[in-house]
Order: C-alpha cells, then sequence, then structure tokens
C-alpha cells in the first residue's frame, strides 16, 4: 500500500513538474510573439466563442500548427488569423469557405460553424497564424488562460513546483539515511546482549586489574616499610652492642688493672712480710 502511494505521488509530483514547465514555455513563447505561444511549431489556442460549435466548444484547448505553404490551404480547412472585431485586433478561428485571387493577392473568406453568414474581412496571407490539426481538448483552454495570469502561476505552478522540490528533497534525506543504515551491520538481539555481557565483564576484568595493581603496590610499600624498619632495628642493635662491648671491655680494663694494682700490693707486702722473717731470722741467728 504504502509502495503504491510513494509511486502515485511521484506520478503526480512529475505531471505537475511537466505541466509547469510547458506552462512557462507557453507564458515566455506567448510573450515574444504578440500574445501566440509556438512551442516547436504548435500552437495551443483557447477558444473563445461559440462560433465553431459543435466543431469546438468556448472554453476547448485546440492545436493549430505553423503553415508552411499558404498556397496549400484550401476550402474546409480551419485557420486562426488576425481580423478586426468591435474596433479590436483579435485571434479568430473559422473554416475556409472560399478563396480570392486578386492581383496575385490571395484571400481567404472564412465562416464560424455556427454562424449564417461569412466574416466580414476576409483573411490575408499576412493575417494567418496557422492551421487547426483537428486536435482539442474539451475546457482545458479556460484552466490555461487562468495560467497564464500571475495569480494562476503562482497558485498552480510556483507553489506545487516548490512542494515538488521539498519532497524530493525529503526522499533524498530518507535515501541517504536509508543508506548509512544499510552500511551498518545488522545486530540481533542476542548479539546485543552478548557484545553488553562481554563489555560488562570486560569494565570488571579492569576493575579487579587496578584493584590487584593497588594491592601489589600496597604490598610493595609495606614490604619497604619493614625492611626499613628491620634495617633500622639493625642498625640500633648493632649500635647498641658496640655500646654495650666497649663498656664491658672498658670494665675488664678497670678490672684488671684494679688486678694488677692488688697483685703488686700482695707482692709488696710478702716481700716486706718475707723481709721482716728473714730480718727475725737473722737476729735470732746472732743471739
Amino acid at each position: 500500500m504504502k509502495k503504491a502511494l510513494r509511486i502515485a505521488v511521484n506520478v503526480f509530483a512529475w505531471l505537475i513538474l511537466i505541466l509547469a514547465f510547458l506552462v512557462t514555455l507557453i507564458v515566455f513563447s506567448s510573450d515574444k510573439n504578440n500574445g501566440v505561444a509556438n512551442l516547436f511549431g504548435y500552437m495551443p489556442m483557447t477558444v473563445e466563442s461559440d462560433s465553431m460549435v459543435p466543431t469546438f466548444n468556448k472554453g476547448d484547448l485546440i492545436i493549430c500548427k505553423d503553415i508552411d505553404d499558404i498556397n496549400a490551404l484550401k476550402a474546409g480547412d480551419v485557420i486562426t488569423f488576425w481580423t478586426i472585431i468591435d474596433g479590436k485586433r483579435v485571434k479568430n478561428t473559422h473554416r475556409i469557405v472560399g478563396i480570392n485571387d486578386t492581383d496575385g493577392v490571395r484571400s481567404f473568406i472564412t465562416r464560424g460553424d455556427n454562424n449564417p453568414i461569412d466574416d466580414t474581412l476576409p483573411a490575408y496571407s499576412s493575417d494567418i497564424i496557422g492551421k487547426w490539426t483537428e486536435t482539442k481538448i474539451a475546457k482545458v483552454g479556460k484552466a490555461m488562460n487562468f495560467l497564464r495570469t500571475k495569480k494562476g502561476f503562482f497558485i498552480c505552478i510556483l507553489i506545487p513546483m516548490a512542494i515538488f522540490f521539498l519532497f524530493e528533497l525529503y526522499k533524498f534525506i530518507v535515501a541517504l539515511i536509508e543508506t548509512k543504515r544499510s552500511d551498518a551491520p545488522e545486530i540481533d538481539e542476542e548479539e546485543i546482549k552478548r557484545r553488553a555481557i562481554e563489555e560488562y565483564l570486560a569494565s570488571k576484568g579492569e576493575t579487579a586489574e587496578k584493584a590487584a595493581e593497588a594491592v601489589k603496590d600496597t604490598a610493595e610499600k609495606a614490604v619497604e616499610a619493614v625492611d626499613d624498619t628491620v634495617e633500622k632495628a639493625e642498625e640500633a642493635v648493632k649500635e647498641k652492642a658496640e655500646t654495650t662491648a666497649e663498656a664491658a671491655a672498658e670494665k675488664v680494663e678497670e678490672a684488671a688493672e684494679k688486678a694488677e694494682e692488688a697483685v703488686d700490693d700482695t707482692v709488696e707486702k710478702a716481700e716486706e712480710a718475707v723481709e721482716k722473717a728473714a730480718e727475725e731470722i737473722a737476729g735470732d741467728s746472732a743471739e
């Protein structure tokens, strides 16, 4: 249904565009050709009266064609020509009912199919615009006349053309978006879930890795602190041991000195005792 509607809209849009193009050509062509539009030798004309009923009616659109050879025209042909009606030079489309050749000048006697008498003025070769091709479109002439006005051109041509171009722009944007979507790979629901889980686990893995690194850093810092503390304790113990050894050595040296002094004193006392004993022995011997 949507596809059929889209096709119908496209066809309608293109018809409007073609019509706008044709009307534009007709308007510009008629402006350059005394009010007579000429498209590749063909001239669309709007019937302004009922003088040709029943051949065609007022408001019909008829198509005339350039005449290559005026002498080829004959009675029964329907021609469009310039004439004077009520003091105004206007276009008229009537049937040829007679031909006059006076002093090498050809003129045509015309009459409307719905008129009882011939036209007052004959149509001369210089007045003839074109010959009817027997093509007519009922009631389209009125619409063509309206389209030639500024109001009709704006309402029926410019606005639809603007809508057409906006619609084409919309289609282009939609096609561009669909192209980008088609270029992207299609992912089903299971694939989306799987990817979400992988991303979640990856994020958790990164968190655990960061935590492990933090623990490792903390442990290394703790080990460094312990090593530092042990080194400081060893240094303190070593210093204390050295201090204690020095103090002990000093005490031993002092004890040794005291002992040496005591020994010397004892030796002196022993020597004195020996001397004294020797003196007593000597005294006794003398007696």
